[in-house]
């Protein structure tokens, strides 16, 4: 029994797992984001998106999680099709896990002006784990044998719909069941289990004012074997310029978001997030960059969009 406090108590720590379920990556800046959660948003912006967002969770804390994100995605033509790629690498402690993922989204015209998207994922992950970069006991069987280059397939799908002013969506990244860790104790089994996420995503836009738009946004993840994360936001832009905001992560953080559209395609986001845990003992907080640039086909002007 002392054994098996000793390592669930290690990896909880090191938020590498949970006894039961791997989590996936989050982020603060969740409503720039959507396709890393929803491959049904890929191209729903009308245009050609990169998105780049970097991610320091926890600074202070030794083997905190590390993540970066770039994305890029694009309407194929107007045949109602888009196509995304997504990158993400992600470090927690002695675990290193790089992902690319394939979105496939096919979007329908309703009325009011709505799409309705669906949406496909297809990609796989590549898990690295070095114990040596952790204090752990070597006499533990679990501890044994590092991983290298482990490759789990990933498969997901998405719908995702919306109308100038709100969106609603409800994905599941990944299909498959894998085990991270393939650990030979028959009561640590689960370890690193990847299981199913649910993601249910939305939010609404209201004019205040002609120059000031409010957006209320959340996101719901449940996945069996974790608690579920709630993250509710609300955001201002100012003169279709500046962006600030604030959010809540359920039993967990609260955060200020920043935001400036430098010109018509370029936004520069900032979030900083504040432990509301124990762990705030530990650790400076956590703060995530975000960086997109639209590529417009049409020269015209256009107004930047809050999703």
């Amino acid at each position: 029994m002392k054994r098996i406090i000793r390592i669930y108590f290690f990896l909880t720590v090191i938020g590498l797992v949970e006894l039961t379920a791997q989590q996936d990556p989050h982020y603060t800046q969740y409503m720039f984001n959507t396709m890393s959660v929803n491959p049904a948003y890929a191209g729903s912006r009308g245009h050609a998106v990169i998105t780049a967002l970097g991610r320091a969770q926890w600074v202070g804390f030794n083997g905190a999680p590390d993540t970066q994100n770039l994305s890029f995605d694009t309407p194929l033509g107007y045949s109602g099709l888009g196509l995304g790629i997504n990158l993400l690498n992600d470090k927690i402690g002695p675990s290193d896990e790089f992902y690319f993922d394939a979105n496939g989204s096919y979007s329908i015209e309703t009325g009011h002006q709505g799409n309705l998207s669906f949406g496909l994922r297809l990609g796989g992950r590549i898990l690295n784990i070095d114990w040596s970069k952790g204090q752990v006991d070597e006499n533990e069987p679990i501890f044994a044998n590092n991983i290298s280059g482990r490759f789990l397939p990933t498969v997901g799908a998405g719908v995702y719909y919306h109308e100038p002013k709100w969106y609603v969506g409800l994905s599941v990244p990944n299909f498959l069941k894998s085990e991270h860790y393939d650990g030979n104790l028959q009561s640590l089994q689960t370890t690193a289990v990847e299981r199913m996420h649910f993601y249910f995503i939305g939010g609404y836009v209201f004019d205040l004012t002609e120059s000031i738009k409010l957006k209320p946004a959340t996101l719901l993840k449940a996945v069996a074997g974790a608690p579920v994360s709630l993250d509710i936001s609300a955001t201002v832009m100012f003169n279709e310029k500046f962006r600030t905001g604030i959010a809540w992560r359920w039993d967990d953080s609260i955060s200020v978001l920043l935001g400036f559209q430098v010109s018509d395609s370029f936004l520069i986001g900032y979030a900083y997030d504040l432990t509301t845990t124990n762990y705030n003992v530990t650790n400076s907080g956590t703060h995530e960059v975000m960086i997109r640039y639209d590529i417009f086909k049409e020269l015209k002007y256009r107004s930047p969009r809050f999703f």
